[in-house]
């Protein structure tokens, strides 16, 4: 069976990625593309890379043009999709909804009014097959988006930092008050509308860090993942850097060790992980590098411990528009759909 998909935002990184990787997949078929802005242009115009489909024209973004598909996904900036999804689910109930975009990730009323603003748009199924609930493996997430009818994916920043703690979390090895992470991240994760600060003169040759001082909306994502795989109260210093790359990022993350507990903390991540197709457990004395990453649905991981700081590291790769944004969308979209969980996604990247 043929499943049509789509696309909201088909012009911008996320809703390219998201089409690149339907072009691979052997069950779904791409329906309808649509844009704001650029409604009318060929999709040539915006992304050239994807030739099988450089003619098709781009429509506007309006409900007529979405309903009807099996699944549409939200590929829009936050805030943006919660009323187009207010209206598909109206006039498309039977559809499956996917928002790639922040407007269905958080539980918290409170959360999303203090990092978004405005009325809480409601809480979908959240798309981390992987992430722990209740600190055992054989409980994740993915039981819950089997058959589910609406998906929010997570945000990219939160996956790799959830990726790499959540074991020790759930293990009880490393303390939920007192967790440090520092990101490095390539540029498309900020989107594709034209911004000073990113242009090519300012970033390359350059590293800042933005959102500092626990400003930045995915600190409640992270903290609510977090205590889902077993956290009471979750505590994070959460710092996100640019670096002069267009994708990736790269998540080092600190903990302090729970009781001084040095034993071998890699089997707890051996044992939350083990058989999970997309996130791998590096042989010890190998470190994650996000030019392994890049066009894959991988999450490379590697931990150490700091016996004279007391702390764990933890350290996460991902590609940021593939396992953290449009291969998750599409991992959970298999998952909904009930086809193979890998169906068009791989962990084969691009190098150099």
């Amino acid at each position: 069976m043929t499943y049509r998909v789509a696309i909201a935002g088909a012009t911008g990184y996320a809703g390219g990625e998201m089409l690149r990787l339907l072009l691979g997949h052997p069950e779904l078929e791409i329906g309808a593309l649509t844009a704001k802005t650029s409604a009318g242009d060929r999709l040539r115009d915006h992304h050239p890379h994807l030739l099988p489909l450089a003619d098709r024209i781009i429509v506007d973004t309006n409900v007529a043009a979405l309903a009807g598909h099996d699944v549409i996904c939200l590929a829009l900036p936050h805030g943006a999709s919660a009323e187009l999804a207010a209206e598909l689910e109206r006039s498309s109930p039977d559809s499956i909804l996917v928002d790639l975009g922040a407007d269905h990730r958080l539980e918290s009323a409170a959360a999303w009014e203090k990092y978004y603003g405005g009325g809480h748009p409601g809480t979908w199924t959240y798309g981390m097959p992987e992430l722990l609930l209740g600190g055992t493996p054989a409980n994740k997430q993915r039981e819950l988006l089997k058959g589910t009818k609406r998906i929010a994916v997570p945000g990219c920043n939160v996956t790799a930092v959830t990726l790499a703690l959540a074991p020790g979390i759930a293990a009880g090895v490393i303390e939920p008050t007192d967790l440090v992470a520092v990101l490095a991240n390539g540029v498309s994760g900020a989107g594709k509308s034209l911004k000073p600060h990113l242009l090519a003169a300012e970033i390359i040759g350059a590293a800042s860090p933005y959102a500092v001082g626990g400003t930045h909306r995915h600190i409640p994502e992270i903290e609510q993942n977090l205590g889902k795989a077993g956290a009471g109260d979750v505590r994070i210093s959460f710092t996100p850097t640019l670096v002069p790359m267009a994708r990736g990022i790269l998540a080092t993350c600190t903990a302090k060790l729970a009781g001084g507990v040095l034993d071998d903390l890699r089997e707890h991540w051996e044992w939350a992980y083990a058989g999970e197709p997309f996130v791998r457990l590096l042989p010890p004395g190998s470190w994650p590098s996000t030019a392994a990453t890049l066009g894959a649905n991988t999450a490379l991981i590697q931990i150490a411990v700091d016996e004279r700081a007391g702390r764990l590291v933890s350290v996460c790769a991902i590609d940021n528009l593939v396992k953290g944004t449009a291969g998750a969308g599409l991992q959970s979209i298999n998952l909904a759909l009930g086809l193979p969980e890998t169906a068009g996604l791989t962990t084969i990247g691009v190098a150099p």
